[in-house]
Parts: structure tokens; sequence; C-alpha cells
């Protein structure tokens, strides 16, 4: 029996030495230090390219985004020229398409503002399409109060979190 155990000990040891790494012999030729692209060109930093969230972004310098008073969903006129400016965007664009997602503040139930943030969004779509924006490229989710814009529970804090952003997508 103590014939067995050693036997069993010597061929587990083997076993496991076989299966232990070595080094290679030779290693791996260190990796290729890439040039990173250009961040400037001839005239400055380097433009994001044309129909992409980051150009949009660019164009619209924070008309991306368009307010809300609180509990409201109604598009006023700072509202519309923001919307306008988004639709110009979109003819000039016609192979992109945008999602617009509706935000509310921290107060109320989850299920009040995901409701208030869909009222939001499609208002926002609405006005997009009545300024000539295809319905079928323009999509819209809610948020609700799960994703601010700023923390903390202050007028400051909720009037930037009662809003709807409009996002390229590609």
């Amino acid at each position: 029996m103590k014939n067995l155990v050693l036997a069993m000990a010597a061929v587990s040891t083997l076993g496991l030495a076989a299966c232990s790494k070595k080094a290679p012999e030779e290693l791996p030729p260190p990796p290729q230090q890439t040039t990173p692209a250009p961040t400037t060109g001839p005239t400055g930093p380097a433009a994001a390219a044309p129909g992409t969230q980051a150009h949009f972004v660019e164009a619209m310098r924070g008309q991306d985004t368009i307010y809300f008073d609180t509990d409201k969903y109604d598009i006023d006129s700072q509202d519309q020229a923001a919307l306008r400016a988004q639709a110009q965007y979109m003819a000039q664009y016609a192979q992109i398409r945008a999602t617009v997602e509706g935000h509310a503040d921290e107060r109320g139930t989850r299920d009040y503002n995901l409701a208030l943030g869909e009222r939001r969004a499609n208002a926002a779509k609405n006005y997009l399409v009545s300024l000539g924006v295809p319905a079928n490229r323009v999509t819209t989710v809610s948020y609700g109060k799960e994703r601010p814009k700023a923390i903390g529970s202050d007028q400051a804090a909720y009037a930037q979190n009662r809003r709807a952003v409009t996002v390229i997508i590609n």
C-alpha cells in the first residue's frame, strides 16, 4: 500500500512537471511604436468628421440641448431656434440619424420622470419633424432622472437636468 502511494505521488509530480511553463527560447519582438494621428492641422485643432456626433456638437455650439421649465415639455422660442439649427444640420447631412434623449430632474417618482422625459423627447422630435426632418430619422428615449447632467438638489442643478438632448447616431 505504501508503494502504491509513493508511486501515485511520483506520477503526480512528473505530471505536474510536464505541465510547467518554460521560458521561450526566443522572445517576440517588442510592440511597434505607432505614430498617433495628428491632433492639429495646419490651421489649428483637427476638425471632427462631418456627420459625426463630435461635429454635430461643434456645429451646434450648445444648441444640441434644449431646456424645460418644471413639469413642462413645451417648446419655447429659444428651443425653437435650437431645433431649427438641428434641423438644418440634419438636412445638410441626409445620411445621419438622431436620437432625442428626454431627461428630468430628481424630483418626482421614477415613473413620473420617465413619462415626463418621454414627453420632452417627443416634443423635440415632433418639432424637428415639423421642420422637415423625416420622422424615420429621429428616435426618442427617456432617461427620466437616471442620467443627470448636474449633481445636486438645488434649482441650478434641477434647471440643467430638465432637458432634451439630440445625439447623432451613424
